[in-house]
């Protein structure tokens, strides 16, 4: 049982960075790097909090964070893809930007009950039969839903990118823009498509932050997750499958110093909040040797 409790609060913690991994994984696919990941995240947590406090159901807040997040990666299209803006100057703007208008809503909108504020909780799932395995039954298939999304998603864009045609067009523009061009391949529509399906999910990441693994809203809740789901891609080699190892990895590590905080160690309490930061960055430095990104990560494409 403890061992269970301890899988499924790696899996809720370590669900708002499978999210917003895969939704990376297939943008850098394309050639494309967004660093904003971090902000979009904050603003699909904000439009979570935003919506189900204004309407009582978790689920709308879950619609408003994915639609929240789809709206910042389009604008980020927009600066990147159409205008042709350096990638990673338009990242950290949108992450500047998030931070600065979620905090002004959030102190204008909800600044006197913000302090207490109580969000509808995502409710678990509860599958028959799969639930009574051994071992993993009640982790995993007791969670909330954007964690079996996650779950389900990771070998659904897997076999996309193996075992599909358009799996190798979205591989053929990340390493080879003009030769995709060249063969007809509309890149920058592919490129805007993969931005909105990767803000869509940074944004569902965002919500499972807010409406699953805290159930509340602070300003900066995000508190680097976004960087840490594009090291995860890293860590994952631009393999779902390394996304959610990487995933899970901080997951655990979250659940770990919790665990650690409640044997109340004569250790100050910054030590056990970094850990899973650091763990998760030890491992990236250890397994990121040898990993082949995506030949034209970063670099801009204009048609001629």
């Amino acid at each position: 049982m403890v061992l269970d409790s301890f899988i499924a609060a790696g899996l809720m913690l370590g669900a708002p960075i499978l999210l917003a991994a895969l939704g990376e994984l297939l943008v850098e696919r394309t050639g494309v790097l967004n660093i904003g990941v971090e902000g979009i995240m904050l603003g699909g947590a904000f439009a979570a909090a935003l919506g189900a406090f204004a309407t009582g159901s978790a689920a709308v807040g879950v619609v408003c964070a994915g639609a929240t997040g789809a709206a910042l990666a389009l604008l980020f299209a927009f600066a990147t893809v159409r205008l042709g803006a350096d990638q990673i100057i338009a990242g950290a703007a949108l992450n500047l930007l998030a931070l600065g208008v979620t905090g002004a809503l959030y102190r204008a909108l909800l600044g006197a009950t913000g302090a207490a504020l109580v969000l509808p909780t995502l409710p678990a799932l509860d599958v028959p039969l799969l639930r009574d395995l051994p071992l993993v039954g009640a982790a995993v298939f007791g969670q909330h839903a954007l964690v079996l999304l996650g779950l389900c998603l990771t070998p659904l864009i897997a076999f996309v990118l193996r075992h599909t045609g358009l799996g190798l067009r979205l591989r053929a523009i990340g390493d080879h823009p003009r030769a995709a061009a060249s063969l007809g391949l509309p890149v920058r529509a592919y490129r805007t498509a993969a931005l909105a399906v990767g803000g869509l999910l940074a944004g569902l990441g965002g919500a499972a932050l807010t409406l699953a693994a805290t159930n509340t809203f602070v300003e900066g809740m995000t508190a680097g997750r976004g960087f840490i789901a594009l090291a995860v891609v890293v860590f994952g080699r631009w393999s779902p499958w390394g996304a959610l190892g990487g995933a899970l990895l901080f997951g655990l590590a979250s659940a770990l110093q919790f665990q650690f905080q409640a044997a109340a160690l004569a250790v100050p309490y910054q030590v056990f909040l970094m850990l899973p930061y650091l763990l998760t960055l030890a491992v990236l430095l250890v397994s990121a040797g040898g990993a082949r990104a995506p030949r034209a990560l970063g670099e801009s494409y204009e048609r001629e």
